[in-house]
């Protein structure tokens, strides 16, 4: 019987780990997507200090191409709205991580005491 148990708190662990390191990913891709959203409120920011006789380059590839103000502000703005989306769902699936986390955190709780008191029990039995 504490083989069985065993066995399923080997396996509930793995799948602890592995919701961890999904845990882990998320939150180092919502931190450069933190990241691209600083670079973007700079450009944002740096365009509004701009008036329509200044002209604006946009890099593509190894060129610069001439850009509408307008343009580019508007690109930037579509981005920062993506960005900030993403980041949403990023925080949503942390959030439903977590939940599960805590979930296996009491599995392997429960089957860590189930365990040990089969081998409290294997042990008075010898």
């Amino acid at each position: 019987m504490a083989e069985a148990i065993q066995k399923k708190l080997q396996l509930e662990l793995e799948k602890y780990q592995q919701m961890q390191k999904d845990v882990s990913k998320s939150m180092s891709a919502r931190q450069k997507l933190e990241a691209q959203v600083t670079e973007n409120n700079i450009v944002k920011e740096e365009l509004d200090l701009l008036d329509t006789q200044n002209t604006v380059y946009k890099l593509i590839g190894p060129v610069l191409v001439k850009q509408d103000l307008e343009e580019a502000k508007a690109t930037v703005a579509k981005r920062l709205e993506y960005i900030n989306g993403e980041i949403q769902r990023y925080e949503m699936l942390l959030k439903d991580m977590e939940k599960k986390s805590e979930q296996h955190r009491e599995v392997l709780s429960s089957l860590q005491q189930e365990y040990q008191r089969a081998q409290g029990r294997a042990v008075g039995k010898v």
